[in-house]
Parts: structure tokens; C-alpha cells; sequence
């Protein structure tokens, strides 16, 4: 896969927040050659000066400051640790207040890459206009979204570097639907998005340009990267399998939950963020979902539990009843630090590469790349 003149493996680690991937995971990918993605959501929470400078009544101000600040050391830790390899990429919610400002300090910390999620982010170039080497990857979900994004951006001189086809039936985390009722919409199928993004591209010139497409949502097995490939794809983008690597940047505890979770135990609820999410059903989580209608029945305006408002839009700040009641920063950061009883531990649907062992990042590239099924003629679907 070609980024920017630079060639790369077609795996693309995806970004995973709170801090679940930062600069060792990241650093560890690119090493290897392919694309590593820091989350820009709260990255103070791996540094334990940037904590404690934060802690208490503190000014919104301050702790934006300090995630900034954040960022910026992890670009630089991720970069040292890929020694010149791969690239680095800063993954980035659009839904996020600070949306602007981590875009302009991921191009100025030296990212290869940034890649917007979570909305559509049609301001994108304008944000990155001093910076024209750092490469733009839009997440979207169907052949509507990218014909919307791609016309908008040609009207400003500009074509995204690569684009994230997130399937929302299989992904983890934030998913790119409107409810949980559409997940499964036929629009979301891989070959449809596949081959209708490249008939786009046809139909506006786009050809001899070769905009990437990178598949994502619950790929897990070598014989998927292939068909999809076959499909069209560059490459594809792996959260949850990454997450679960040795390398991984959050505690083993978060790591076991994925690992240990049988299919019966994911869930998709409704998230702060106003999008449906994907997750773990743990303890704090089944709880949770038992008084959720209850907590949306009495939802009122509030100011944000954690003093920062790391979202633009926030169901529980904002007293919006059909949204998510519960600080999602919170929980997340729980999940972050291995506490099972507490956390919100995000997590695609489908099998992981190696079931419940736990591998390396080198080990999980080399599978995708070079393994074969455990069980001869059996293609998983796709």
C-alpha cells in the first residue's frame, strides 16, 4: 500500500482510546512496516506529571493544555520506537471538542497521518493546509459518505490520501451507523462499499490517482485480507487484535476481558456520543444497561463530570435523552488501567487471530500476511 509516495504492509492498526493505543503499540507496527495510529482522546493518563498537574478544580484550559502536551510526547516516543519504519498516524474523533487543535498538533508533532473518524470531516483540508505532507484518512462507512467527502474536498483542491471503510456490523467501539437497528444495512457490506468506491472513482476521474481503501471491522483472518483485496482493497485496519497484543499500551486486565469474551458477552448500546458502540458486557456495563432507560427517562443538562468536555456533543452534559447517560471519559480510563469491576472495554464482534492467547504485534503482521486457517478450505466470511 502506497501513502504519500511510501510504501507500506497493507496492515493499518486502528486507533483505540482511551490511550489503548499510544506509542509503544503504535511504534512497535510502524517498526515493523506498516501504519501505527495513536487515539488522541486524554493521553495525559500515560503521563503521570500531566495527571497530577490535572488533578482537583482545574481550568478546562489546563487540561487541554496538558492532552496537547500529551499528544505531542507520544508522536515523538512512536516516531523514536519506529526507527524511520512505517508510518505513524493520530487517529481523531470528530466528535471531540478539541478536534482542531489535536489536528494541528499531530501535523506539527510530526505525524504521518491523520485519520478522522465519528462524523464527516469535511474541514479537514483546511485544517491541515501548512502541512501538505501529512496524509488525510477519512473513516466512513458506506459509498454515500465518500462520494459526499470526496466532492466536497475536489471543490478544495484536494483528495483524501486513503480511505477507512469502516463495516459497522463487526467493528468496536464508536460504529458508523445511525441506531443499532442499522448495523446491519446491506450498503455496509465490504464488497458493495468496495466496488462501488472504486466505480466512484472511475466516474470522477479519480483512476490513475489510486486512492487507497482500507477495510475494517472485525478482520481477523489472512484469507480475509486476500478477498478483500480481491474486492479492491489496499489494506486493511485491525483494532481489537492489536489492542490484545503484547505490545499493547493498556494494562493486561483490559486485555484479558477481550481476550475471555465469548460472543454472547458483546453488546451494542447507545453511546454518550449519540452513535451506537460495541463493547464488552462487564460488570459496570450490565449494570449500566439495566438502568439505562431510567437514567434517559430523567436526563437533564449538567456541567461535565470531568470539568474538560471532551465531547462537542455529550448526552449526559448535554440532557440528551436518547444518548448515552454516563461520562464515557471515566469509563473508558477505567478500562485503560485494568479495572474490570469499573471500566467500559470496547471490542469488535468477531474471533480473534490466536482465540484466548495473547501474541505480539510482530506475530499478529506475520499471520495476517503469511499464516493460513487453522481448518484447510474453511474461508471465515467476510
Amino acid at each position: 500500500m502506497s501513502l504519500k509516495g511510501k510504501l507500506l504492509l497493507p496492515i493499518v492498526q486502528g486507533g483505540m482510546g482511551v490511550g489503548i493505543s499510544a506509542s509503544r503499540l503504535a511504534g512497535t507496527v510502524a517498526a515493523l512496516g506498516g501504519l501505527g495510529t495513536i487515539s488522541s482522546v486524554d493521553l495525559r493518563r500515560h503521563h503521570e506529571d500531566l495527571m497530577d498537574s490535572t488533578q482537583g478544580e482545574v481550568e478546562k484550559g489546563v487540561v487541554d493544555a496538558a492532552n496537547l502536551q500529551a499528544l505531542d510526547r507520544e508522536i515523538n516516543l512512536a516516531r523514536e520506537r519506529s526507527g524511520g519504519n512505517g508510518g505513524i498516524a493520530v487517529n481523531i474523533m470528530k466528535a471531540v471538542s478539541q478536534y482542531p487543535e489535536y489536528v494541528r498538533q499531530s501535523c506539527e508533532s510530526g505525524a504521518d497521518a491523520v485519520v478522522v473518524g465519528a462524523g464527516l470531516p469535511l474541514d479537514l483540508p483546511e485544517l491541515v493546509q501548512d502541512h501538505p505532507k501529512v496524509a488525510l484518512i477519512p473513516i466512513l462507512s458506506d459509498v454515500r459518505g465518500v462520494t459526499l467527502l470526496v466532492k466536497k474536498w475536489l471543490r478544495r483542491k484536494r483528495l483524501p490520501d486513503a480511505v477507512v471503510l469502516e463495516n459497522p456490523r463487526y467493528a468496536a467501539g464508536h460504529l458508523g451507523a445511525a441506531d443499532d437497528q442499522s448495523l446491519n444495512k446491506p450498503e455496509y457490506a465490504f464488497q458493495r462499499v468496495l466496488e462501488g468506491c472504486r466505480a466512484l472513482f472511475r466516474e470522477l476521474g479519480l483512476e490513475s490517482e489510486r486512492i487507497p481503501l482500507i477495510a475494517a471491522g472485525g478482520i481477523h483472518r489472512p484469507e480475509q485480507l486476500r478477498q478483500l483485496m480481491d474486492w479492491g482493497a489496499d489494506g486493511v485496519q485491525m483494532g481489537t487484535a492489536f489492542a490484545v497484543t503484547e505490545e499493547g499500551d493498556a494494562h493486561e486486565n483490559f486485555k484479558r476481558v477481550l481476550l475471555d469474551a465469548e460472543a454472547k458477552d458483546i453488546v451494542t448500546f447507545m453511546s454518550v456520543a449519540g452513535l451506537p458502540a460495541r463493547a464488552v458486557r462487564t460488570p459496570w456495563l450490565d449494570a449500566y444497561l439495566h438502568k439505562e432507560k431510567k437514567l434517559q427517562s430523567v436526563a437533564r443538562e449538567r456541567p461535565c463530570t470531568e470539568g474538560f468536555d471532551c465531547l462537542a456533543h455529550c448526552g449526559l452534559r448535554d440532557g440528551v435523552q436518547r444518548h448515552g447517560q454516563f461520562c464515557i471519559d471515566r469509563q473508558l480510563a477505567y478500562a485503560l488501567k485494568g479495572d474490570v469491576q469499573r471500566g467500559l472495554f470496547f471490542r469488535s464482534s468477531e474471533a480473534l487471530p490466536f482465540g484466548k492467547a495473547m501474541k505480539s504485534v510482530r506475530e499478529l503482521m506475520d499471520y495476517m500476511l503469511n499464516g493460513r486457517s487453522k481448518t484447510p478450505g474453511v474461508v471465515p466470511a467476510v
